[in-house]
């Protein structure tokens, strides 16, 4: 299949060309930069330049594809306190793949999020398919429309497209993570204390970035249409096991941070680290058989990566 992959060069994006191009499809990589472009060519795909901005650039590259895995998004625009534009950006994209495939019966893939589908509770697949959460108030309203984004996708399927949602868990982790758990280790060493929130019982799913990328192989290849997909290794990790391998590992004291502290504490990660979001992938496993192989989280973590030491 000659598929486009929007995020081609980014953490996770990366993981699947390589996944792709490895099970012989054509792969064809937007690209922000040369750089991005280089990074393409060299792991044996083609680049196409443009952003998500460029609308017709999407448009035509979709029409020209089997298939299309849209990753992108405009994250230093969402964390740097507008996350509402960059949602708006993703919307914009989506709709403009979803256009470029309609009719055509091809798959597009969409990447979203397993926080806040059902927060306190194990979120499965058909959690938030048709509505917001009924709590969904405790989310910013970008967060939110991220969700609308998703659903949006999958009634691409009524106008003849193969949409299908691959929910991410919000630790996406392997060697090279600069994301939320290598934050969570930085704090931890300009604090000199390995914190979590209160008793640190919330929990976070989370899968290896390979894994993965190769549940959305599986789901190009083979996952019917409005299907929606957890990418799910594991099912919940307590927060607070995760300070106790970051505290043994950097030889730091492992403490609770009194919820009424966390914003002094972690800066923008407090929200997201009081969030307990467990998610499952069992309907997932039973639909494309996807069976996760590389190591959880914890144990991914205590290999030691994420603790070399920082650039001077």
């Amino acid at each position: 299949m000659r598929v486009f992959v929007t995020g081609a060069s980014g953490w996770i994006g990366s993981a699947v060309v390589l996944e792709l191009l490895a099970a012989g499809h054509h792969v064809v990589g937007l690209a922000r930069s040369e750089a991005s472009a280089a990074a393409l060519a060299k792991a044996g795909a083609e680049a196409r330049r443009g952003s998500l901005d460029d609308l017709g650039v999407l448009r035509d590259a979709a029409a020209e594809s089997d298939g299309v895995i849209h990753l992108a998004f405009k994250h230093e625009l969402a964390f740097s306190g507008d996350f509402d534009a960059a949602a708006d950006a993703d919307r914009r994209a989506i709709e403009t793949l979803g256009d470029a495939l309609a009719g055509s019966g091809r798959p597009l893939l969409i990447a979203a999020g397993t926080l806040g589908i059902a927060p306190g509770r194990l979120a499965t697949e058909e959690d938030g398919r048709a509505s917001a959460p009924s709590d969904a108030g405790a989310l910013d309203s970008g967060p939110s429309k991220r969700m609308d984004n998703a659903r949006a996708a999958l009634a691409l399927a009524d106008r003849g497209v193969s949409a299908s949602v691959v929910r991410l868990p919000p630790t996406v982790h392997g060697d090279g993570d600069h994301g939320f758990l290598a934050a969570i280790v930085a704090t931890a060493r300009a604090k000199g204390v390995s914190g979590y929130i209160g008793d640190g019982a919330n929990r976070w799913p989370a899968v290896h970035r390979d894994d993965a990328a190769h549940l959305f192989r599986l789901a190009l290849e083979g996952a019917p249409a409005g299907s929606v997909l957890h990418a799910v290794a594991d099912e919940g990790v307590p927060i607070r096991a995760v300070a106790e391998v970051i505290g043994r590992r950097l030889g730091l004291a492992v403490a609770s941070v009194d919820p009424a502290d966390a914003a002094a504490h972690f800066g923008w990660l407090a929200a997201l680290l009081a969030l307990d979001g467990p998610a499952s992938g069992v309907r997932t496993r039973a639909l494309l058989g996807w069976q996760p192989t590389r190591p959880g989280l914890l144990d991914d973590l205590d290999r030691g990566h994420y603790f070399a030491a920082p650039a001077a």
